[in-house]
């Protein structure tokens, strides 16, 4: 974990991207010692959304199964799509 004042956000703009880029973690930012803001690198950030999205697609899906609702195979799914268009 990188935790840095906020005045470093000012101060070493260049040093918190090169540090965001290389790492791939965000940077805390802290102001007079307590959390304040989190950086992070857009591709990261990217990645982490998409990663955050299919868990909840997941979790979805398995909530799905544990109540017993209906499931389709994917067959099924090519059929009721087609039959739609």
């Amino acid at each position: 974990m990188i935790i840095k004042p906020s005045t470093a956000l000012r101060n070493e703009y260049s040093e918190i991207v090169r540090l965001c880029r290389e790492s791939g973690q965000p940077i805390y930012l802290t102001k007079n010692g307590e959390g304040d803001l989190v950086v992070m690198d857009i591709n990261a950030f990217e990645k982490q959304k998409k990663f955050l999205e299919l868990k909840a697609k997941i979790l979805e899906a398995e909530e799905h199964r544990v109540n017993r609702l209906p499931t389709y195979t994917q067959e099924e799914v090519k059929q009721r799509l087609s039959q739609k268009q």
